[in-house]
Order: C-alpha cells, then sequence, then structure tokens
C-alpha cells in the first residue's frame, strides 16, 4: 500500500507538471494572437472628478488595485461594499499608504450570499446618494464545495451572477439619472478567457445536474458577459454603456484559498506565469475609462475587443437568462415583475 501510495503520489505529480507545460505552451500561442495588454506605465491618469464608483471585490488582489487606481482619479466619492470589515479598514490603510490619502473611498456594507443585504445596500445608496456614474461588478467567488448560500442557491450562481444582476437593476434609473449623451454611465463585469471553452446548458440554469461543481464557475463567467450584452442592448438610448472583460490570468485571493489537487497544479502554473494585480486592474479599468474605445456591449481580452461564446451573442438565449433571473429573484421575494 504504501508503494502504491507513492507511485500515485508520483504519478500525480507528473501529470500535474505535464498539465503546467502544455497550458502554458498554449497561453502563450493564445497570446501571440491578440495584442498585448496596456503597459501600466502607460495607462493613462483620468480626471474622475465629480464621479460616483461603486467597486465590488475590491478588498483583495484586482480589486484592490483597481481601488487604488480609481481614488488616485480623484473621483467624488469611491465606494466599495464589503463583507468582510477588517479587509475594508485595511484596504483604506493600503490605499492611504500608496496614494497618499483614502478620503473619497468609503467602505459600506454588503454580503453577496445574501440577497438582501444586496437590497439594502442599493435602497441606502439611492436614499443618501442618489447619483451613479460607474458600476464595477468585480466580485467574484470560486470554490469546490457545494456551498449554499442564505437565501439557498448554488453559491456561484448567487455570488457571481444573481446578487451582481439584482444590485445593478436596483441601481439602472439612478445610473440613467446621472448620465448624459457626452458623458454616459458605465458598468463593467469582471469575466474570464474560460468563457470560450465551456458550453452554458439553459435547461439547467440552477446549476442542478453540473458533473463538476468548479464548473459553475465557469458557467456563471459566461452569464456575467451575457447580461453586460443584453443591458448594452436594452438601454442602448439611455446613455448607458455595458461592457465586460477578462483581467488576464491572475494570482488571486480565489485561486489561492482553493486547496484541491485541480487547485494545487492552478497554484503551480500561476506562481510563475501570471501577471500582477496592477496589470490586471489596467486590463479592467482601461476599456471602460478610455475615451477612443466603444466598451457597450463588448467584451475585452487584455483592453482588446475579443468575440466571446457565441451563445453571449444570441438574442434569444440573452433572454431567457434574464427573464430566468427576473422569475428567481421575483420568487425569492427580492423583485417586482
Amino acid at each position: 500500500m504504501e508503494y502504491f501510495h507513492i507511485f500515485s503520489s508520483g504519478l500525480i505529480v507528473t501529470l500535474s507538471t505535464v498539465f503546467v507545460f502544455f497550458l502554458k505552451k498554449y497561453l502563450e500561442f493564445k497570446d501571440s494572437q491578440i495584442s498585448k495588454a496596456v503597459p501600466i506605465d502607460k495607462f493613462g491618469k483620468y480626471d474622475l472628478s465629480g464621479k460616483v464608483i461603486i467597486l465590488t471585490g475590491a478588498t483583495d488582489g484586482i480589486g484592490k488595485e483597481m481601488a487604488r487606481l480609481l481614488s488616485s482619479f480623484n473621483p467624488k466619492r469611491l465606494i466599495i461594499p464589503a463583507r468582510n470589515k477588517q479587509k475594508g479598514i485595511n484596504l483604506l490603510n493600503y490605499i492611504k499608504n500608496k496614494n497618499g490619502s483614502s478620503d473619497n473611498v468609503e467602505i459600506w456594507d454588503i454580503d453577496l450570499a445574501d440577497l438582501q443585504s444586496v437590497v439594502d445596500f442599493a435602497d441606502k445608496f439611492i436614499r443618501e446618494v442618489g447619483e451613479l456614474h460607474m458600476l464595477f461588478n468585480n466580485a467574484g467567488l470560486f470554490n469546490l464545495d457545494n456551498i449554499r448560500t442564505k437565501d439557498n442557491l448554488e453559491s456561484h450562481l448567487q455570488v457571481n451572477h444573481l446578487a451582481p444582476f439584482l444590485l445593478t437593476i436596483k441601481l439602472l434609473d439612478t445610473l440613467k439619472k446621472s448620465a448624459t449623451p457626452d458623458s454616459p454611465s458605465k458598468i463593467s463585469f469582471t469575466s474570464s478567457v474560460t468563457n470560450h471553452y465551456y458550453n452554458l446548458d439553459m435547461d439547467d440554469l440552477l446549476f442542478k445536474n453540473t458533473k463538476k461543481l468548479h464548473y459553475n464557475y465557469y458557467y456563471t463567467k459566461i452569464m456575467n458577459i451575457m447580461i453586460s450584452n443584453e443591458i448594452a442592448h436594452r438601454y442602448q438610448n439611455s446613455n448607458i454603456t455595458s461592457s465586460s472583460a477578462h483581467p488576464g490570468l491572475i494570482n488571486t485571493q480565489m485561486i489561492k484559498s482553493n486547496d484541491s489537487l485541480i487547485g494545487k497544479i492552478i497554484i503551480k502554473f500561476v506562481k510563475y506565469h501570471t501577471e500582477s494585480w496592477e496589470q490586471g486592474a489596467v486590463n479592467m479599468l482601461y476599456p471602460v475609462l478610455s475615451s477612443n474605445i466603444n466598451d457597450n456591449g463588448n467584451y475585452f481580452d487584455k483592453c482588446v475587443e475579443r468575440e466571446p461564446n457565441k451563445i453571449t451573442l444570441d438574442e434569444e438565449m440573452r433572454e431567457i437568462l434574464w427573464d430566468f433571473s427576473v422569475d428567481l429573484l421575483t420568487e425569492k421575494g427580492y423583485f417586482q415583475k
């Protein structure tokens, strides 16, 4: 048995090494097919004076750098919804140390695994702030456990799709009122290049029949693009733009916290072949902030517009997902048609 255990462990290590080798070669090929990301030192200094911004998922990784950069562009208010108060405090200290001040950054309570918390956040924002120019739906969850939320929904489905959908829908009127033809309001969804490699089963949107739990993460990244594109389609005459983007291969907290075999393989790869958090932040912000890019209804990979999974371009499929989301929120008591 001991010999078998040693043999099995050695086989796993060997397979992991082979997997990493071919993944590296594939990504090198993929990168050779598209333009490189905008270098950090070429990323412009944008003036966001008077702008009110919401950025979710900002206490770790890419979001942390997105918050730092956005704060440095002098917005009127940068509001960070956060579940962990201590991480929120740490973020304020980080921005202050890097930028010299964090006076324009506010930490507000939210828990995306609790839809009532999302409603409470949105209602408070509408009541106390009343204007919104940019909404970055950056928060994300990746795990291999069958975790249910407070609303008894699959955790990836709620945290990565349904909660940001609800937040966005609740704030759409505020976004519209804050926009002008010369200065449209912006919505951004953090997606993933993995949207190309998986097929979303439109007959199983509750993820009841998923064979491997981590696939649910990839499915929600397709959903992010579908909803972004549908918002762009439905509100194209409302001075609102909506886009989605892949930040690059980044060693984020979502990856670090995964202790499965798959997670360990990914960690081994990303340790040596990832972009920095700051570069990931640039990859997310550039399509939204750059004045020479048409971001509406588009998906970006390393700051370059790319065609996403074909299902995200299918109006009928997008409408099915939209109606499913509205119906589910209505059933849970968080939405009225």
